[in-house]
């Protein structure tokens, strides 16, 4: 008989990058493993860059789409792992088999802003997506070993 997949649920503020970029890498990475979906607390589309840096990578999310939280309050999760600090504050109760765990990165669309007030090049701007992307993809690399090492908030 076959072992059931973790069902893990990544959290953001708005489901339009980070969420995204982890749903990405835990379908490419441990998609024998884990059942990975992504929501937001608020949906604000589908980010371009993240599409863009996460297809440089090998992962296509162009078809995934932004999604509220709402659409898994009846969904029976192992896990849901913040990938904000503003999700991690903001975030609902779960039942308690649900494990919440935070796993901050920074907001690679904030910093592409500050850094094209700067002057700087759409390349540079890309980096943070990159840099990100790449933190992300680590920490994915390494679950579901990452969830019992998290910090449950309920």
């Amino acid at each position: 008989m076959m072992k059931e997949k973790m069902k893990i649920l990544f959290l953001c503020t708005g489901n339009s990058c980070r969420s995204q970029m982890a749903e990405g890498w835990a379908r490419k990475l441990k998609g024998d493993i884990i059942d990975a979906c992504s929501a937001g607390v608020e949906t604000h589309g589908l980010n371009p860059d993240a599409v863009k840096v996460m297809a440089e990578s090998g992962v296509d999310i162009s078809n995934q789409r932004s999604k509220n939280m709402d659409e898994f309050k009846d969904t029976d999760l192992d896990a849901v792992i913040t990938v904000c600090g503003h999700a991690h504050e903001t975030c609902p109760y779960f039942p308690p088999r649900c494990k919440v765990v935070h796993a901050g990165f920074d907001d690679p669309p904030k910093m592409a802003e500050e850094l094209a007030k700067q002057g700087e090049s759409k390349e540079k701007q890309l980096d943070c997506y990159r840099r990100v992307r790449d933190e992300i993809r680590a920490f994915v690399e390494k679950l579901p070993e990452n969830i019992n090492k998290g910090s449950r908030k309920n």
